[in-house]
């Protein structure tokens, strides 16, 4: 995959209601999509250096991430992925992994390499041992997402994130998370390629929205310091809109 263009927007409650009417005239929800919305937990990982960290927090130009990701709680089908990020544009790629590969490196042990291994498992590899990367944050939270074939656009409206300090959850169907923006505060991310078409630009245009330089990781990282405890929200079930309690 090329790099991209990535645009970030914090929405409020009240313009994410009106963009989800417009976005539902001019866009097709992704093809993955059942329902309103579908969970996203990511295990993000940084070396002994805190590297990743420090990139984000100081712009620096060059940098990658890499994180393992599920969908809707399914430990059955997870990717390793890398993003990649130059010159304000992004690129991911990745490769499948499975359960035992996945707890291999819960348990802080590089995934065996073998003939036919993919390069992303190769480079986690090759990190894991020479830079001691190790998973450090969950990052969790509900997307609805809309694509469309004119200029590949992507657009995502992300809600409730929250994440956790204790890597061991990332399978946990029940996991304590700390909530990490305001009440009422969500993520729109806008991704395409040479060009966002006019019709899609003028749906996204609320007067009041700003693009913003956003992680979720680095957010998780720098909210869920030392002493920070998650709380166990109750949700309704991964098939239905959740609601975190005391995020909105």
């Amino acid at each position: 995959m090329e790099y991209r263009n990535e645009w970030k927007y914090l929405v409020t409650g009240g313009d994410l209601a009106i963009l989800r009417a417009r976005l539902n005239v001019v866009l097709r929800p992704d093809a993955h999509q059942t329902g309103a919305v579908y969970c996203i937990r990511s295990l993000y990982f940084d070396d002994a250096r805190d590297s990743a960290l420090r990139e984000n927090e100081d712009g620096v130009d060059a940098r990658r991430k890499f994180r393992i990701r599920i969908y809707n709680g399914d430990a059955s089908h997870m990717n390793l992925e890398i993003k990649e990020k130059l010159h304000g544009y992004t690129k991911k790629t990745g490769c499948p992994l499975t359960r035992e590969q996945a707890d291999r490196i819960l348990a802080g042990l590089p995934p065996r390499i073998e003939a036919g291994t993919p390069a992303p498992l190769n480079l986690l590899a090759v990190e894991m041992q020479l830079n001691r990367l190790r998973p450090v944050v969950i990052v969790d939270y509900e997307r609805t997402a809309y694509v469309g074939r004119l200029g590949n656009v992507r657009i995502t409206l992300d809600q409730n994130i929250a994440g956790s300090a204790d890597v061991g959850q990332f399978f946990d169907p029940r996991p304590a998370l700390h909530p990490i923006l305001p009440p009422g505060q969500h993520v729109l991310e806008v991704k395409f390629d040479e060009f966002l078409p006019a019709p899609i630009a003028d749906v996204l245009e609320l007067g009041e929205m700003q693009r913003i330089s956003f992680s979720k990781y680095t957010l998780c990282r720098e909210a869920l310091g030392p002493g920070v405890k998650g709380t166990l929200y109750e949700h309704q079930g991964r098939n239905q809109e959740i609601r975190f309690a005391g995020i909105y």
